[in-house]
């Protein structure tokens, strides 16, 4: 059984899960395949909202929890999760209205804001698993 302690765990992991399915899919869509772009897409979105769910679990369980370091690692981490936490607020709706153009067949505004989709949810993506590192396996 899955214990609230494990969370910060299973979110890095659905973090790094993210990453890899968005990079697959953006490497699919560049091979012009996009039947499995949008498979992986559509996956990195579900992992995207799993991952959210269990973040709001554990922060309504835990709280929040403070970075135990100082210095200048502190002022690292602290501004690591500063963008992180900015650009993490838009993901749900860039993903959301992404997602929704490409299923509707609308590529030229699909392909438009994708541009700014992507490289937003990778790094929010990519700095989830930095910010856990930096909070609890350092």
């Amino acid at each position: 059984m899955i214990s609230v302690h494990d969370l910060p765990t299973v979110n890095a992991t659905l973090n790094t899960l993210t990453t890899l399915l968005l990079v697959c899919g953006y490497i699919l869509i560049r091979m012009h395949k996009p039947n499995l772009h949008r498979r992986f897409m559509i996956a990195a979105f579900a992992t995207s909202t799993v991952f959210l769910v269990c973040y709001l679990i554990y922060h309504a369980q835990v709280g929040s929890v403070r970075y135990p370091g100082t210095g200048t690692m502190r002022t690292i981490y602290l501004t690591i999760l500063f963008t992180h936490t900015v650009l993490a607020a838009s993901v749900p709706v860039l993903a959301i209205v992404t997602l929704r153009r490409g299923l509707a067949a609308r590529f030229d505004s699909h392909r438009k804001i994708a541009r700014i989709t992507l490289p937003i949810w990778l790094y929010v993506s990519v700095t989830g698993v930095v910010v856990y590192v930096m909070l609890y396996r350092m």
